[in-house]
């Protein structure tokens, strides 16, 4: 079973998209049930992969890199938890940009979504 794009991008916290000083960071807020990805893949903007180990996602404060997530530490996203995800790898210009997001669920398999959004000083 799959489960299709425009459900997981709801995920996406519209509006959140916003510039740091050293890259962006944006949020997620799950409303579709709790669940655990054991794999996270490095995001995409406007089509070009970026550095895994340069991104982060942080829930109540703790801060976990992407590329340290395996079976033993999974990303999860708790039921109506906020997820802080952070690039920390280079400015982004002000304006309009599309982030990917993909990751491994088990017994999923690699589930993704895209959203767009503006950018603006955060």
């Amino acid at each position: 079973m799959k489960v299709p794009a425009f459900l997981l991008r709801r995920l996406y916290v519209k509006g959140s998209l916003a510039l740091t000083p050293d890259g962006f960071r944006f949020e997620l807020r799950n409303r579709l049930g709790s669940g655990y990805a054991k794999r996270l893949f490095p995001l995409t903007l406007d089509g070009a992969e970026l550095d895994a180990a340069k991104t982060t996602f942080s829930v109540d404060g703790v801060a976990t890199a992407f590329d340290a997530v395996d079976g033993e530490t999974p990303f999860t996203l708790g039921m109506n938890k906020t997820t802080t995800i952070e690039y920390a790898g280079g400015r982004m210009a002000p304006g309009p940009h599309s982030v990917g997001m993909r990751f491994e669920v088990a017994g999923l398999g690699e589930l993704g979504f895209d959203f767009s959004d503006v950018a603006e000083e955060g």
